[in-house]
């Protein structure tokens, strides 16, 4: 939900407010935005996601969880529940920043608090600034949607495998994402 407030916000300004309190915040198209914290659950399923990337990546990139990063340079600054970026561009990232750019794999983690326009909006800005892949993963039903800059989206099943076509080859098993 918005946090009222009357002008725009920059990322400069999100940076300066306190940290650690007891709600979380995204900058959205200049908005302040409280975001819920994820349950066990779900923080489990991000685990589970960076667990079986980062063996599939192999030195090819990394896999991180709860990824800060500026989609657009002044007024965003989001975070994915599950992130890949080459190993190239990852090391190149200020530290004193965040990761310039979506990461080219972006995933999202289905949450009570998740709104269909939200996600939607989320992978939209993702896929138009440099994102290669956006999954949205639903572990109710045990799926994940996988969509690409040009549209093409699939949904993949308990049983099924998601090609890892960003790491050169291998799959992986739907059904070891939810176990």
């Amino acid at each position: 939900m918005p946090v009222t407030q009357n002008r725009l916000m920059t990322v400069e300004e999100f940076r300066r407010l306190p940290e650690g309190g007891p709600v979380s915040f995204e900058l959205r198209h200049g908005e302040l935005v409280e975001v819920t914290r994820p349950n066990f659950r779900h923080h489990r399923t991000q685990e589970r996601f960076v667990e079986l990337l980062q063996a599939a990546s192999a030195g090819i990139g990394h896999v991180s969880w709860e990824v800060a990063f500026r989609a657009l340079p002044q007024y965003e600054l989001r975070v994915a529940d599950v992130a890949w970026v080459t190993q190239e561009r990852w090391d190149s990232v200020n530290p004193e920043d965040n990761l310039h750019g979506a990461p080219e794999l972006v995933i999202e983690v289905l949450s009570p608090s998740n709104t269909a326009a939200e996600i939607f909006d989320k992978e939209q800005l993702c896929l138009e600034h440099g994102c290669l892949e956006f999954w949205v993963a639903d572990a109710d039903r045990r799926q994940v949607k996988v969509t690409t800059p040009d549209g093409h989206t699939i949904t993949y099943r308990a049983g099924q495998e998601i090609p890892l076509l960003l790491f050169g080859s291998g799959t992986l098993s739907v059904d070891a994402l939810f176990s």
